[in-house]
């Protein structure tokens, strides 16, 4: 899936008016994210819940009310009204990018309650540990979304940002129907079970909430940020290498971002097996660190940016520095996700809450010193920003994880 980005954005970059419709991209996409971010941990839920067809039943019909929802949410949201004074008075965006990101939004809109239905599907395969079925729906969601944009970049001329819009939008609803047809044994075999569950709609509430505040914050952040880079130095370059660099990062990060539903399903009281869990999550991100590093810092940078991502020679020396300083993220991503890991698989999901108000805190806190107080430009801002916010988090976490593995100990003692 890590993939989309870095592809997407290479078609964008070889249309015409490329910086404008990259810099509509990234504003589009963090929209769509955050107006997703209530179903984003959905997957953890139902890996976590779904054991019986009573907590299948009941987490399913949460699951979808709450995709109904912010579909509607959406729907507000694209209204002129709204949307314009959302883009042009409070982030202060450009008309002409405006514009071209109003209509990849309103393409969008099946996105959040697509990402809702299959994440809920897939955290079903995860617990019966079909996880390559998983695999098989982030193919078809690949295949459908190439497919999509290289027919609309030789067939038509519509601008970049739409077939980004476009190819996104088709492979999410390919890849929730997928998904549902993959896990019908499953659920048919979840039938034919004894029903023991007492699982009840507050309980899933007092159990989800905080993981969706979580994502809510976590990616609430995206549009904050976009409102700082907008007012920096070089803000309309900032905007256009941002997703260029954060969706290539990307590709190193999804490892890490995957391995908070391993983490659940095999973390359990069994010290050998979170010991094993812990070793290889060091790997992980140690290796991570090291290929990207030696991207970022060697002539490697500029092959993956002028010539696959198809920026000019002037913006890929504006995301060089960037690059170098998202480097490290890929380790910071693999141990939240083994501490999210852990707090959700003891059902302990306020402190992971408590993290990403950290991280957003010391995100905003450091967009702002360094564009109004030092001038930063707004892509170095940003990644230094995303940076310094995920550290705050992974230490107030490690607090949390380290009371659990306490408490255990105490337990068998």
């Amino acid at each position: 899936m890590s993939f989309e980005g870095p592809f997407l954005a290479a078609l964008i970059a070889r249309l015409p008016e490329p910086t404008f419709n990259l810099a509509a991209y990234g504003v589009a996409y963090s929209f769509a994210l955050i107006i997703e971010a209530p179903v984003i941990m959905m997957m953890s839920a139902s890996t976590a819940l779904v054991k019986d067809f009573g907590s299948f039943k009941r987490l399913r019909n949460f699951s979808f009310s709450l995709s109904i929802l912010i579909t509607f949410l959406m729907l507000i949201f694209i209204t002129p009204e709204v949307f314009y004074y959302v883009t042009l008075e409070l982030i202060k965006l450009p008309d002409n990018i405006a514009n071209l990101t109003h209509t990849a939004t309103i393409i969008l809109i099946p996105w959040p309650g697509a990402i809702g239905y299959r994440r809920f599907y897939q955290g079903i395969l995860i617990r019966n540990n079909l996880t390559r079925r998983v695999a098989y729906g982030t193919i078809i969601r690949l295949l459908t979304m190439s497919a999509t944009a290289v027919l609309l970049f030789l067939f038509s001329d519509i601008d970049g940002v739409v077939v980004g819009a476009y190819s996104l939008s088709a492979a999410v609803v390919l890849e929730a129907i997928a998904s549902r047809i993959m896990v019908n044994k499953v659920i048919r075999k979840i039938k034919t079970e004894k029903d023991n569950s007492d699982l009840l709609y507050k309980d899933i509430f007092y159990f989800y909430y905080p993981l969706a505040l979580t994502s809510i914050i976590g990616l609430g952040v995206q549009p904050v940020v976009t409102f700082f880079v907008s007012q920096s130095r070089m803000p309309i370059e900032s905007l256009a290498v941002l997703p260029v660099v954060t969706s290539f990062v990307f590709i190193f990060r999804a490892m890490g971002l995957s391995f908070q539903e391993v983490v659940i399903a095999l973390a359990e009281d069994k010290k050998e097996n979170v010991r094993c869990i812990k070793k290889f999550a060091f790997i992980l991100a140690v290796s991570l660190v090291c290929i990207l590093s030696i991207t970022a810092f060697t002539p490697l940078s500029d092959i993956w940016l002028r010539d696959v991502s198809g920026l000019s020679e002037f913006l890929t020396e504006f995301a060089l520095t960037p690059l170098m300083i998202m480097s490290v993220f890929p380790a910071f991503t693999v141990l939240i996700s083994y501490q999210r890991g852990i707090l959700v698989n003891s059902n302990r999901t306020s402190p992971i809450t408590v993290a990403t108000v950290i991280e957003f805190l010391f995100i905003i806190i450091s967009m702002l010193i360094s564009v109004r107080y030092f001038s930063f430009v707004g892509a170095v801002a940003a990644t230094l920003s995303f940076v310094i916010g995920r550290i705050m988090a992974n230490v107030y976490l490690n607090f949390s994880v380290y009371g659990i593995g306490k408490k255990r100990i105490n337990l068998k003692i």
